[in-house]
């Protein structure tokens, strides 16, 4: 639990948070460092002038910040975090546990009025003294960052866990160790203050008294301030936005604010973050166990080094009195060669415990912090911060990269004294290397018969040289995000083939290979290039269909066996360019009214196409059809379908429309706009229905004309 109270202290005051609020950048302020922290920007700089002069987006949007993350959920694309300006120039000084903050530039708030109530002058600026991102103020002021509930909580468990004996309250002098809590007074007593205030008789006998652990207990469970909406402070949240990662109140969703996003309930959401920042801690906490067992053969190499330095000495000592006087004055200069490599060594490897003690302590601490969050009982509160938390785990995680748990140094002294020569040759005696080191593995050959792309996936395959005699323990294979950015690593392993999916379509990706050993990486392999079709070829998946779904043709030929509808999803998903596929009516009896379009992975199975929030498609019979999306039906447009007829899908994720065709015309005017995100061909039949898919089609002439024009 000590570990954990470098998590608990303000970075300005350093003390522990009171009334923390959270910044975009996922650090805390207590609430009163913050307004002393504040700035006032020029003019020039407010959130208006920038609109007025035609700037990007508002500096203050913490829902935009965290609407980015660093991988799409369809490829591995890279995104970037943004939304923070620049500060002005302001002179820095250190807070009291060493942390730099920029001192205020402005009058501090009237007497009678809170941190929180006091206006905040305009054009305010506050700077995280942290990571030093700055971030220019709305007209909210401090109350549009939220108030980190759960960090209270944790700081309260803290302090009552690190304090002593329970006193009694009604003590006059000396305060007595309390016996018994009476839970309706809320009071802590001692035996004679007990029975002088707190008679058993009256109506005080109806009063429950307990143990002074179980009160403190109970004391610390009773419930807490609920968090409440920074836009509505009379609302408390209630449902949580996806597309934003924040809780929302109702009076948010009426407003119309997450009007077009996918909105959750805030238990569920709640329970699933705790469940992702518990595998997140799973995997620090093997970190910081290796971490540990790092420490302790650091520790056994310290020892040997000192027997080792001895046992050295001691021959090379041996040796020099066995020769003539004039071997004792080389005798003192290859001693003090032989203290130096010991110094030397001793002083690497202590620098290396110092290092690996400092990132464990941290480690170590960061996870006694995100234990204690898991036990928060404020799902508001803790989804506030869980996703700034799995960052940060995941962050120190990779801290604990390849080489920081690794020895930098050697214990053995690889030296050793030639006395064979003759007399005459003594003053050229030298120590020689006993042991070379281990060369590196050669740089592995990419094997270009052996690569290949299909779809979203790239296979690519590699070897040692013919004439490599030293082996390889592994191979890193990297990618870049397919649009010239920086390179990634995707596969680490002792496979020489690898397969990645989830890239985009129509993209130019880059690869490359190393290998490594004990002894070090090697030089990375000539860069392969990489390009993904233009246009995908897929079938129906089985995998993801309803039960009911019968399959045929390799799986391009789909039915059913009931009456009900039921959804079958294609196996290819899409984020990013344009598609363009077709289902041709084999078969349609008694007028049903099967439905065609995209869907997300989870959409309901057992109901039509478009009833739930997570489809958008359209359904037809043979006189008409209709848009339908969350059970919303719109345009309805004349003309349907019969057996032999084409259905058209088009999705433009580069316009973010859905459009669809019978018979090569367009069905009614563009289906759904600002489509976004990961999507799957899907449609939904009966058993009175039979469908084939057709892949690889080029988009439309007249659509791409359409487009170009546009």
């Amino acid at each position: 639990m000590e570990e954990m109270e470098e998590e608990l202290k303000c970075p300005v005051c350093g003390s522990f948070y009171r009334e923390p609020i959270l910044l975009p950048c996922s650090h805390n302020l207590c609430q009163a460092c913050a307004r002393n922290i504040l700035v006032q920007t020029p003019e020039s700089e407010s959130p208006r002038s920038r609109r007025a002069s035609g700037s990007g987006a508002s500096d203050y949007d913490y829902l935009d910040l965290d609407k980015m993350s660093l991988y799409s959920e369809a490829d591995s694309g890279y995104g970037s975090y943004g939304g923070f300006a620049s500060a002005p120039t302001t002179p820095s000084q250190k807070s009291p546990n060493g942390v730099r903050v920029f001192p205020p530039a402005m009058p501090p708030p009237a007497a009678h009025l809170s941190p929180a109530l006091a206006p905040v002058p305009r054009n305010s600026c506050i700077t995280c003294p942290q990571c030093h991102r700055s971030l220019i103020l709305d007209d909210r002021g401090l109350r549009g960052f939220p108030k980190n509930r759960v960090l209270e909580g944790v700081i309260d468990r803290y302090q009552q866990s690190k304090a002593a004996a329970l006193k009694c309250q009604l003590c006059e002098k000396a305060p007595k160790e309390a016996t018994v809590m009476c839970e309706q007074c809320d009071v802590f007593y001692c035996d004679p203050c007990r029975l002088r205030c707190h008679p058993p008789r009256g109506p005080l006998a109806k009063h429950r008294l307990v143990p002074p652990a179980q009160g403190r207990v109970s004391r610390r469970l009773s419930p807490r301030k609920v968090s409440t909406c920074t836009d509505h402070e009379l609302e408390n949240h209630s449902m949580y936005c996806v597309q934003c990662k924040m809780p929302v109140c109702y009076q948010c969703l009426e407003e119309g604010k997450h009007s077009n996003h996918e909105v959750k309930a805030l238990g569920a959401m709640w329970k699933l973050h705790k469940s992702q920042l518990s595998q997140a801690l799973n995997g620090l906490s093997d970190r910081a166990k290796e971490a540990k067992e790092f420490l302790v053969q650091l520790r056994n190499m310290v020892q040997q080094i000192q027997e080792n330095s001895v046992e050295f000495e001691a021959c090379l000592v041996a040796q020099c009195d066995a020769l003539i006087d004039a071997l004792n004055r080389r005798k003192a200069q290859l001693l003090a060669r032989v203290n130096k490599e010991h110094e030397h060594k001793l002083k690497v490897v202590r620098d290396q415990i110092s290092h690996c003690t400092v990132k464990l302590r941290q480690t170590t601490g960061l996870m006694e912090y995100c234990l204690e969050v898991i036990k928060e009982n404020d799902p508001s509160g803790f989804l506030q911060i869980s996703d700034a938390l799995i960052r940060r785990v995941h962050l120190t995680e990779d801290q604990w990269g390849k080489g920081t748990l690794t020895p930098r140094m050697t214990t053995d002294f690889d030296l050793s004294l030639d006395n064979s020569p003759l007399l005459q040759s003594i003053h050229q005696l030298d120590f020689v290397q006993m042991k070379a080191s281990p060369p590196v593995p050669a740089t592995p050959i990419l094997q270009l018969e052996e690569c290949c792309t299909h779809n979203s996936s790239a296979t690519l395959s590699w070897k040692q040289p013919p004439l490599s005699t030293v082996p390889a323990e592994g191979y890193i294979l990297e990618l870049d995000d397919g649009n010239g950015g920086q390179f990634r690593e995707v596969y680490v392993g002792k496979e020489t083939m690898c397969t990645v999916d989830g890239l985009h379509f129509n993209s130019t990706y880059n690869a490359r290979i190393k290998a490594f050993n004990k002894a070090g990486v090697s030089q990375y392999s000539k860069t392969l290039v990489l390009q993904t079709p233009e246009v995908a070829w897929f079938a129906f998946d089985p995998g993801s269909a309803h039960s009911d779904i019968i399959f045929s043709n390799d799986n391009l030929t789909v039915t059913c066996s009931s009456y009900d509808d039921r959804v079958v999803l294609g196996k290819t998903g899409f984020s990013k360019g344009v598609h363009y596929w077709e289902l041709t009516v084999d078969r349609y009896d008694n007028h049903p009214d099967p439905a065609f379009g995209v869907a997300r992975i989870d959409v309901t199975k057992d109901v039509m196409l478009g009833k739930d929030d997570k489809a958008w498609a359209m359904y037809v019979d043979n006189n008409r059809s209709w848009f339908m999306h969350n059970n919303s039906h719109t345009n309805r447009t004349e003309g349907g379908i019969t057996k032999g007829a084409t259905v058209g899908v088009l999705l433009d994720l580069n316009r973010k429309t859905l459009t669809f065709f019978i018979n090569d015309e367009q069905q009614g005017p563009i289906a759904f706009e600002n489509v976004d995100g990961l999507f799957f061909p899907a449609v939904s039949l009966n058993r009175n229905v039979q469908v084939t898919l057709h892949t690889g089609l080029p988009v439309p002439d007249f659509y791409s004309s359409r487009a170009s024009i546009a």
